[in-house]
């Protein structure tokens, strides 16, 4: 029987030119293919040594470092289940995920040890290490007497490879359980979708806690045994001064708005670029277009989630539709159902219900909540609202939570957002749903101006008077110098709907 561990997939693609990069660290560090096989060969020997036995969990809340990669390509050879953690998450908040995922081992880094380690003593955590970003901590001080291992240990196929825990933004998170075939399956489809070759060069600026910068980025490269210029977080400066030597970036749409606000970035400085990807949020159609007509490249919008990595994408080869999130990759299908789980006409808008063999194998400790998540039938229920057209183009509407019920009516507001973000002086919209008295909720936009021309909030009221029904349109606007942003650059409608509640009290 085959080994199914996703490290054993990623070996066969590493380059054969001894001196091929894989990581190209910013301050000038390096990391080969062909250091790969020792240096994550000690890493399971330190794992190993300190208990870490197949099957265990290894929880990391670290800054992104090389070190950083390799113990994660060192938990798949072990067979041990990595679990990062977003390095924002406060101490009473990492508390919850040690309690719930029960780690054998825990790294932090060595600024937040102290706060931490008491944490984790509290949750039974048997070992903690640090590690820097810049290299330091008592993780990298303990590989000087690892024995180097030779082994990746044997895996089947739904063995987990990794727990990403949701950001819990409708009640405690949930640990997303993903199998090596889980990684594989979506590795091995964007690698082909996204037409990737050797001597592409990517310019990463994510994160590493999240499944874009983790997984989708990082596994494209190593099945390319592509070179990945490796920043430790998104400046703008370093981007424009590292373009001209990468060939394919991946961001979220922060990334491009920024750049975007940059006179240098012209069609010049993109000129070797032949792939510009977007998601973790939706990608304003105006940042779409101004991208297009200063750079000459239409970006890529694709769409995914936590539970299934990716799950569509607009084509490499074909019509990329601002607004729209493309087609189902291969492998995977994509249905628009109503509240049963019946498939809806083309053209209306559902929970959108996928079924691959991307599809995680559940949440952690939680089977109850996992079979609320899937019909009986097998499928996914995102919990994303979105309309398929007549060619399967699939456009995501908004989350089913974030749906507002005003008057008896549902409301869409994605259909809103899209309307004010049209409108002259703004840059961008939230739209949500508070408590109303006469009408269960009200319709309430939040709007950030671009300063281009003036806007208030009865100019905005104004402009969408012919252009939405009545019951769609905002009943306050409130104008604001930004919206609250997750670490992905997801807007947290959360946050806004707690801000605005008593709106109409």
């Amino acid at each position: 029987m085959s080994n199914a561990n996703l490290y054993e997939l990623f070996s066969q693609h590493f380059p054969a030119d001894a001196d091929a990069v894989f990581l190209d660290g910013v301050d000038g560090r390096l990391l080969r293919y062909s250091d790969l096989p020792a240096r994550t060969g000690q890493m399971v020997g330190l794992l190993h040594a300190r208990g870490v036995a197949k099957g265990d969990r290894v929880v990391v809340q670290v800054e992104k470092s090389i070190d950083a990669v390799l113990l994660y390509l060192a938990c798949l050879r072990a067979g041990a289940i990595y679990i990062p953690l977003n390095t924002a998450y406060t101490p009473a908040e990492v508390g919850y995920f040690l309690g719930d995922a029960a780690p054998r081992l825990f790294v932090c880094s060595p600024a937040t040890r102290d706060a931490l380690a008491p944490v984790a003593a509290a949750a039974g955590v048997a070992e903690l290490l640090d590690l820097g970003a810049d290299g330091s901590g008592g993780l990298v001080d303990a590989l000087a007497a690892a024995p180097v291992s030779d082994a990746t240990a044997g895996v089947a196929p739904d063995d987990l490879a990794a727990i990403l825990y949701t950001s819990g933004t409708t009640g405690r998170s949930k640990g997303a359980m993903l199998s090596h075939a889980n990684l594989a399956s979506n590795a091995r489809v964007l690698h082909d979708y996204w037409h990737w070759r050797r001597d592409d060069v990517l310019l990463h600026a994510l994160p590493i806690f999240h499944v874009h910068g983790l997984f989708v980025a990082l596994h494209c490269a190593l099945l390319g045994g592509s070179r990945v210029i490796f920043m430790p977080r998104f400046d703008v400066a370093t981007v424009l001064e590292r373009l001209p030597g990468a060939t394919v970036m991946m961001g979220v749409p922060t990334f491009y708005t920024r750049l975007l606000d940059q006179p240098a970035l012209d069609r010049g400085l993109c000129a070797d670029m032949r792939l510009f990807i977007s998601g973790s949020a939706p990608l304003l159609a105006d940042t779409h277009r101004d991208f297009e007509a200063r750079t000459g490249h239409r970006i890529l919008e694709r769409y995914g989630m936590t539970e299934a990595g990716m799950i569509t994408s607009n084509p490499y080869h074909g019509e990329r539709v601002a607004g729209t999130v493309g087609f189902a990759l291969p492998g995977v299908l994509a249905r628009v159902a109503d509240e049963h789980g019946r498939e809806l006409p083309r053209g209306e808008a559902g929970v959108l219900e996928i079924s691959g063999p991307n599809v995680f194998r559940g949440y952690w400790q939680m089977p109850e909540k996992t079979a609320e998540e899937f019909r009986a039938d097998g499928w996914f229920i995102t919990g994303d609202i979105a309309r398929m057209d007549d060619d399967g183009r699939v456009t995501i509407v908004g989350r089913a939570k974030d749906l507002i019920i005003s008057g008896g009516f549902n409301v869409y507001p994605k259909e809103i957002e899209s309307q004010i973000d049209e409108l002259p002086g703004v840059r961008e919209s939230a739209v949500i749903g508070v408590p109303h008295p006469d009408f269960g909720e009200g319709v309430t936009a939040v709007v950030v101006p671009d300063r281009s021309a003036p806007i208030s909030e009865q100019s905005v009221i104004d402009a969408l008077r012919d252009r939405l029904a009545r019951f769609k349109q905002p009943k306050r606007v409130f104008v604001v110098d930004e919206l609250p942003r997750n670490t992905m650059g997801k807007v947290q409608k959360g946050v806004l709907r707690d801000t605005y509640k008593d709106t109409f009290a």
